[in-house]
This record gives structure tokens, sequence and C-alpha cells, in this order.
């Protein structure tokens, strides 16, 4: 065999390790992955309520392509792009998992919540930033994650406003 057909073979075996590599790399890399706040798609969810701080809880529902707001006496048309992102914040990425008895929830600003985000049948409760970086803890059930500040949720009704 010639010296270039070997150095040619060298290479590809070289080639397809490293490919390899990178793959067992990736697989690993997502089994390993804390996942998101909740395990559903966004786009299913129907109802939303949402309560910041000592302010009334707002309440929508979404019928068909639009979303409403009030009670069932009163509904009027609520900010459709508004409450996609509230909605969005399920799927937001969970940089770490925390017991929620390994925190003291009121030193992390979750007793009482500064923000509580209900979707459908699942609740997520705001607390306070993290010391370090730009990230906030939520609770999700029986469990803390630690997301970015990005994901906490706002009053849809002030950003309505605010829109005019």
């Amino acid at each position: 065999m010639k010296r270039a057909v070997r150095h040619q073979l060298w290479l590809f075996g070289a080639v397809i390790v490293l490919l390899a590599a990178a793959w067992w790399q990736l697989r690993t890399d997502q089994h390993d992955a804390p996942g998101t706040l909740l395990p559903f798609q966004p786009d299913k969810v129907t109802h939303v309520a949402l309560k910041m701080g000592s302010a009334p809880s707002e309440h929508y529902v979404k019928r068909g392509e639009h979303w409403w707001r009030g009670d069932s006496a009163t509904e009027t048309r609520a900010d459709d792009r508004r409450l996609e992102e509230l909605v969005r914040i399920a799927a937001a990425p969970v940089q770490s998992w925390q017991p929620a008895s390994s925190y003291d929830l009121t030193k992390i600003g979750l007793e009482p919540s500064q923000a509580k985000l209900e979707l459908d049948d699942e609740t997520l409760r705001f607390g306070a930033a993290t010391a370090i970086g730009h990230n906030v803890y939520v609770q999700a059930g029986e469990r803390v994650g630690i997301v970015s500040l990005r994901y906490m949720p706002r009053s849809a009704q002030s950003q309505s406003m605010q829109a005019q």
C-alpha cells in the first residue's frame, strides 16, 4: 500500500473517531440537561392566571386564536403577543434544579413569592434574583430551579397600557 493511501486511511479513521466523540458528547449533554420549567408544550395552554406581588390576579382564557381577559360577565380582548410571552415561560431552560427543602424559601423570595404564574393546572412561583448572574429562583412543584431573569413575568395589563 502506498504511503499516501495509508495516510488518507489514517485521516479518515481520525475523522470517524472525532465524529463519534462529538455525537457521544452531544447525547450526554442532552441527557444531563436540567430541562425546562414545565414538561408540556406552551402552545397547548388555554388558561393563564398571573399575580404580581399584592396586586389583584389577572385571569386569561384562550378561545380560538385569541386571548381574552376578564370574568364570564365582562370579557375583553387581551394582548395576544404579551400572553404568548407569558405562556412561553413554561419552556424556559432551567440552569439547575434543587429540592425546595434545600432552601429557606423566605430568603430566596418564594415565601411570599414576587410573582405567581398559573398555566392551566401548573403553578410557577417566582422569587428573588440570584446573588450571581442575571437569574431568578422559580418554584415548580417541590423543586426550585434557576432560570434567566428574562423569564420573570411582568404584568400583561401594564404592558398593554404602555403599548397604547
